[in-house]
This record gives structure tokens, sequence and C-alpha cells, in this order.
């Protein structure tokens, strides 16, 4: 029998364990809003945190250069659309 395989971030490289793309991928962005639905701000301050972990990690693979690119990745897709 196969385990099925959770879309977290495998550190330190921050790609999905299930799928390996960049994470947060698609799964895991579709179970973080079902799992803070009714909190938006818990969401964002989670993910806030994760990204600067993410950062600092991804830095020092990269020889210490900083990552300019991982607000978008991380944060700006969680938060709230404007009422239509």
């Amino acid at each position: 029998m196969t385990r099925r395989r959770d879309h977290v971030p495998s550190r330190p490289t921050w790609r999905c364990a299930a799928c390996g793309i960049a994470w947060p991928c698609s799964a895991a962005k579709l179970r973080l809003l079902g799992e803070y639905r009714t909190d938006r701000t818990a969401l964002l301050v989670h993910l806030a945190t994760l990204q600067v972990e993410a950062a600092a990690q991804l830095a020092e693979l990269d020889g210490g250069g900083p990552r300019v690119d991982l607000a978008d990745r991380f944060t700006a897709w969680a938060h709230p659309r404007p009422a239509s």
C-alpha cells in the first residue's frame, strides 16, 4: 500500500513534498484556505511566518542573496478579494 504524500513544504528547498512545485502549490493553497476559512488574518500571519523561514533557508541555499520574490508566492494570493 502506498502512502499519499501531503502537500507540505520540503525544507530547505521549499518545494512541495507531494508534487514538487514551489510551495505553496495549488493543493496547499486550497487546504490552507479551507483550514483558515473563518480567520483570514491568522492565515496571513501563518504564511508571513513561513515566508520569513523560507527566505532565510533559500538565501542560505542561494549563497546568501536576498529573496525578493517570496511575497507574491507566500501571501499575495491569500488576501481577501474585494466584494463586487
